[in-house]
């Protein structure tokens, strides 16, 4: 029996990176539709729920990506609600690395010392990435400060991690580029800060390594950009607990290789069951035992 994955994008093309990365988890076959909203994705669920018998449904499954992380939750919320019974198939909700890249950086620093208790910076949080982060390192009893440009920006991104998972997160502003605010709000959040992470996207430089490097308080740093220049100067991205400054430093690259292992697990662990959801907390569960 083939294993078929549905991918279900919210942008109009599916992702090319999640293609290549789910065969290379073991889908057989990969079938990506765009511009997939809540009103259109319920012919293709029931396809993927009505064609097989139960004992073979555990071989079709379905992937959901795209850039926005709010329209993922949505679209995945409207695939629950057309399955009943056994009526169902396994579903991944992991927009824009959403899921997986935030679990292995979590996996990574706290692999590498605790978290609870300390005070955990989210740069450049209102992304996917940024977002999941966040909550994973309240889960683990960090205190965590998101950012943002805009405070709205970063306002309504904690109010969304709230409603979903129940978790306080603290909004600020944190904008390096803005000279008039720009190296007093770089203070107030770096101000007794134990750990950061440079989650803005692509090609979006946060901090200087003057910022950071003569810290008293900080004890780890990550940069998830691997596109230049690079989130956070002083850092390189092959870094994997590299110590530069007194601080254990993360590449992209260098905790990249744990993210791809994860997405490729989650993948496979698609087709074992019919009935399983791989969303922030389980795919965070599988990032810590495979760190």
């Amino acid at each position: 029996m083939k294993k078929l994955l549905f991918q279900l994008d919210t942008d109009p093309l599916p992702s090319v990176f999640d293609t290549v990365v789910a065969y290379d988890g073991g889908a057989d076959h990969v079938i990506g539709y765009g511009g997939v909203t809540p009103e259109t994705v319920g012919a293709l669920v029931e396809g993927t729920i009505f064609t097989r018998s139960p004992k073979d449904k555990k071989y079709t499954a379905i992937f959901v990506g795209g850039s926005n992380l709010a329209d993922g939750q949505a679209l995945v919320k409207a695939i629950q609600k057309k399955f009943f019974a056994d009526f169902r198939v396994s579903v991944m909700l992991d927009s824009n690395g959403s899921n997986t890249t935030a679990a292995a950086a979590v996996a990574n620093l706290t692999k590498h010392g605790s978290v609870s208790g300390k005070k955990a910076v989210v740069l450049g949080g209102t992304g996917p990435v940024g977002q999941r982060a966040s909550v994973m390192l309240t889960q683990e009893g960090a205190e965590v400060v998101l950012t943002s440009r805009r405070m709205e920006r970063a306002e309504a991104a904690c109010r969304l991690m709230q409603e979903r998972f129940g978790v306080t997160i603290t909004p600020a502003v944190c904008a390096f580029d803005q000279p008039e605010i720009g190296e007093a709000s770089i203070r107030g959040v770096l101000d007794g800060a134990h750990i950061v992470l440079s989650t803005a996207a692509a090609g979006a430089h946060l901090l200087e390594e003057r910022h950071w490097k003569d810290s008293p308080s900080i004890e780890m740093m990550l940069d998830a950009n691997a596109v230049p220049p690079l989130g956070v100067s002083g850092i390189e991205m092959m870094d994997r607990a590299k110590e530069r400054h007194g601080k254990l430093c993360f590449g992209a690259i260098g905790f990249g290789a744990l993210k791809i292992a994860l997405h490729r697990a989650c993948i496979a662990w698609l087709f074992e069951r019919n009935d399983q959801r791989f969303d922030a907390e389980e795919i965070y569960a599988l990032a810590k035992s495979l760190a």
